[in-house]
């Protein structure tokens, strides 16, 4: 498959671009915040996404998608990216959705896949119990309970935790907190017994949640992959979600530098506009080079996806795009605030808005550090 977009593909990212320029720009994510929404994002124009199909995009047709691969999922999320619209596509389909279709039963998928992909599914995962990425650091406990399991313990930035119907939850039937296996992941109705949802207001806006769990009952059908081998499911699922925020942050990052080459077009000084220094077009230029990078990662990690490329190669590029896509988009919204100068500062301008969203994209399932290790790791180092 070649690693460019074809007519099909070129079309959606242009209806995308339409629809969230039109419908869904910054000053709703403003509004949103200023407002103390207690959803987090606009239902009218929630719907109206779940209309235009963006939810089914990457599921076979058999439940109930659209069957268009995720290098399509990955263009209207890229759009997305460039006016910060607040939605729960990312954590209902690329997460909670992709998590289904990896390691769910027929029965599973055939239920919940149509659901997430018309919109009446809100879904989530509660994965983290600490400050930072660490996907078998699980300490939440699972035990055994005749044919059920009781589930007890703590989960932290729970992406749009407080407005998912279902929770796709990680806890540990065996092992010590630390090891891989003995991961088991469950499916747990929000509104059950025990289940506790705290909002939490991150900084740039995005919806997350602190869950913690009571001696939470659930049946063994809510099991999701194999008892004890989580971790596998996990591993495939986050790394196809890594690269759709990346597809995110790329959009963010490409809007964040037309807005600020604009403005250096436009800010003059000594009667000329600043544009026209040396030193400013050298940081330009470079920004410039590094998100014609960051796209060709993308651009290749949503290609394997939709080849089908083995597991490893998969995660390689997953971990080598956020990194890089997490490098430029800090650097590119930092340069974009310098360049604005003191005002880029205030909360009049939204080119604020592109700095805080870098920063909570960063702890989002591994950090530059975090992947860069990773990476090495995979390559045996």
């Amino acid at each position: 498959m070649p690693m460019i977009l074809n007519e099909e593909q070129n079309m959606l990212k242009d209806s995308a671009k339409d629809f969230c320029t039109s419908n869904a720009p910054i000053g709703q994510l403003r509004e949103l915040r200023d407002t103390d929404s207690a959803q987090g994002f606009d239902s009218a124009t929630w719907n109206a996404m779940v209309e235009l199909g963006w939810a089914a995009i990457p599921w076979a047709e058999a439940h109930g998608g659209l069957e268009f691969g995720y290098k399509g999922l990955g263009v209207v999320t890229e759009e997305t990216g460039r006016t910060l619209t607040a939605s729960p596509l990312f954590a209902s389909a690329w997460v909670g959705g992709t998590l289904i279709n990896v390691g769910g039963s027929e029965q599973q998928k055939s239920e919940l896949l149509p659901k997430i992909a018309t919109g009446e599914l809100l879904m989530a995962l509660a994965l983290e119990e600490g400050h930072r990425h660490a996907p078998y650091q699980i300490a939440t406990q699972a035990s055994a309970d005749g044919t059920n399991f009781v589930l007890s313990g703590k989960k932290t930035f729970v992406l749009d935790g407080h407005v998912a119907g279902t929770l796709i939850v990680a806890a540990r039937t065996s092992g010590e907190n630390h090891s891989r296996d003995g991961i088991s992941l469950f499916l747990v109705d929000s509104a059950a017994p025990g289940v506790s949802v705290l909002r939490t207001k991150m900084a740039d806006a995005r919806n997350a949640a602190n869950i913690e769990f009571a001696e939470v009952t659930v049946g063994a059908d809510s099991l999701l992959g194999e008892l004890g081998h989580g971790a596998a499911v996990l591993d495939a699922g986050l790394d196809i979600a890594r690269i759709g925020l990346s597809a995110e942050m790329l959009g963010a990052t490409q809007e964040c530098f037309e807005r600020t080459v604009s403005y250096l077009k436009e800010r003059k000084q000594f009667g000329v506009a600043i544009g026209s220094f040396q030193a400013l077009k050298h940081r330009a230029a470079n920004m410039f080079c590094e998100i014609e990078l960051s796209k060709s990662c993308v651009l290749e990690a949503l290609t394997a996806l939709d080849e089908g490329r083995d597991a490893e190669e998969v995660a390689k590029l997953a971990s080598l795009t956020k990194a890089k896509v997490g490098e430029t988009f800090n650097l590119v919204s930092r340069e974009g605030i310098q360049m604005h100068g003191g005002i880029g500062m205030t909360d009049e301008f939204d080119i604020g808005f592109f700095i805080k969203r870098a920063a909570v994209c960063e702890q989002t399932f591994g950090d530059v550090n975090y992947h860069r290790n990773r990476y090495g790791e995979l390559e045996g180092y």
